[in-house]
């Protein structure tokens, strides 16, 4: 009950801080305005309610971040390469990759994340199927759709330590018969 009003409270809070934010004018008259927005966005528009299972790891976490933080380096650099370089542009792919992730809001994280590294899109989930298609902007270089492959690899045994953990993982109860 607490975690549930504790979450709208922060969500309103967001919202008044972006539409604060986009007006760009910090005043009372600005405040209440956002709060009036986005009371009336968490009432008339509610986000549905997603079923979290397993624990966070905060260690997990911090590893999963670095490792985000290097591949967004490592790509933004790799794309600069291509904008610069000479010679034929790059060859594209649409990649395929079935994911072992059990939580809809880990199969959601993974996506986030291989969008925002820059080279790689997710354009399709599957999600009964569990499966990602990734478009990849340079298979070119040998090995290049195998290195895709063990990287992704290596981002979900990440997000399985940190979200996942077989050991502490429930089904959701969410639509069980009480």
């Amino acid at each position: 009950m607490i975690r549930k009003y504790g979450l709208r409270i922060g969500l309103v809070c967001w919202l008044t801080l972006v539409w604060m934010l986009l007006w760009g004018v910090v005043s009372v008259a600005n405040m209440l305005a956002g709060i009036a927005v986005a009371l009336v966005i968490t009432v008339l528009l509610p986000l549905p309610v997603i079923p979290v299972q397993g624990r966070l790891h905060p260690v997990s976490l911090l590893r999963l971040i670095g490792r985000v933080v290097v591949d967004l380096i490592k790509a933004s650099t790799q794309i600069a390469w291509l904008t610069v370089r000479p010679g034929p542009p790059p060859q594209s792919a649409l990649l395929r990759a079935p994911m072992s992730l059990k939580s809809d809001l880990t199969l959601a994280l993974t996506a986030s994340i291989l969008t925002l590294v820059p080279g790689t899109m997710v354009v399709d989930i599957d999600q009964s199927q569990r499966i990602l298609y990734v478009h990849v902007l340079d298979v070119r270089p040998k090995g290049a759709i195998d290195d895709f492959y063990r990287q992704l690899a290596h981002l979900e045994k990440l997000l399985i330590a940190a979200f996942e953990r077989e050991h502490e993982w429930q089904p959701s109860r969410e639509g069980a018969p009480e």
